[in-house]
């Protein structure tokens, strides 16, 4: 029987939104698997939320930036929030941001590109020598089109150009390019305030429609309800999913009363031409990376000589 850590009923608590005592019930029920606890609160109604949100846990910036057809993002750690505010940091971003933008967005490529005498890798360490903090070039992405436009928005800005989550959005079309950067900058803003998982049904990984499925089907069927009913039931959902989690399907933040496939389609009237979501792309800070919490107090009087 796995040990249920009051960290663990903390981190299905905030994922889930349910109340303390089911997640401990949840991770209990089922030897502390994180995410089959997550699939049994949501069997039982319990759970709020459809998903996991990715747990902000490192330190650091976002970097985006576009050129055109073509738009980059990178993010950069670092171990405290303090070095996001340094200028040094700050500038180091910047530069890795534009070094992606003209070559390929890999980590390893980008590090081995050259600025001026130095390539990215030495200024990286460079950086940690000065500031005194680990830092590293975590990931990077690129979206391009051959014609079109490529809009970025940056959430929780602090600098031009960085901040706490970075997007981007691919439009292609031959249309009015101000037009479609400004709606690329919407359609960014959506992306980053609802985080879908795909641009339709069709790019959902099979495995995660396979799960929905069986969380509404073994729900209702807990229900006493039969099976034909289930089938129905099941279809239903995921039709309620797909608005929740794919792009297309989602309600347009700028105007809830419409999808975001219905914004495209009224917004080809200004553009001068039919518009196409290419791709996107979003980063938020840390996601996925655990954060080794510390007693700072703790810390302190270690420093000092306490005990």
């Amino acid at each position: 029987m796995a040990t249920i850590t009051a960290a663990m009923v903390k981190e299905l608590r905030e994922s889930t939104g349910a109340g303390m005592m089911d997640c401990k019930a949840a991770l209990t029920e089922t030897n502390g698997d994180m995410q089959a606890a997550q699939d049994w609160l949501r069997k039982k109604g319990l759970s709020k939320a459809a998903k996991k949100a990715g747990r902000v846990a490192a330190e650091g910036l976002i970097g985006a930036l576009t050129s055109g057809t073509k738009g980059v993002v990178v993010e950069v750690n670092s171990e405290t929030d303090f070095v996001a505010r340094n200028e040094q940091f700050q500038g180091l971003v910047k530069m890795i941001a534009q070094v992606a933008l003209h070559n390929k967005a890999d980590v390893e490529v980008i590090k081995a590109a050259k600025v001026g005498d130095v390539t990215v890798e030495a200024a990286i360490n460079d950086a940690i020598a000065t500031i005194g903090e680990n830092m590293s070039l975590r990931r990077a992405s690129s979206l391009e089109v051959s014609k079109g436009v490529v809009s970025s928005y940056i959430h929780g800005a602090v600098i031009d150009g960085a901040g706490k989550m970075g997007v981007l959005v691919a439009l292609d079309s031959a249309g009015k390019t101000d037009e479609l950067a400004q709606l690329g900058r919407q359609l960014a803003m959506h992306v980053a305030a609802t985080n879908p998982l795909a641009l339709d049904s069709a790019g959902l990984d099979p495995e995660t429609v396979k799960r929905e499925k069986d969380v509404l089907a073994d729900k209702y069927r807990q229900q006493g309800k039969p099976e034909n009913v289930i089938e129905k039931i099941v279809e239903s959902g995921l039709k309620t999913y797909y608005k929740e989690v794919c792009l297309l399907d989602q309600a347009f933040i700028h105007d809830t009363g419409k999808s975001v496939a219905q914004a495209l389609k009224e917004a080809e009237g200004k553009v001068g031409g039919p518009v196409k979501i290419a791709g996107f792309v979003r980063y938020a800070l840390g996601e996925g990376i655990e954060k080794q919490e510390s007693d700072f107090a703790a810390e302190v009087a270690a420093a000092s000589g306490k005990k």
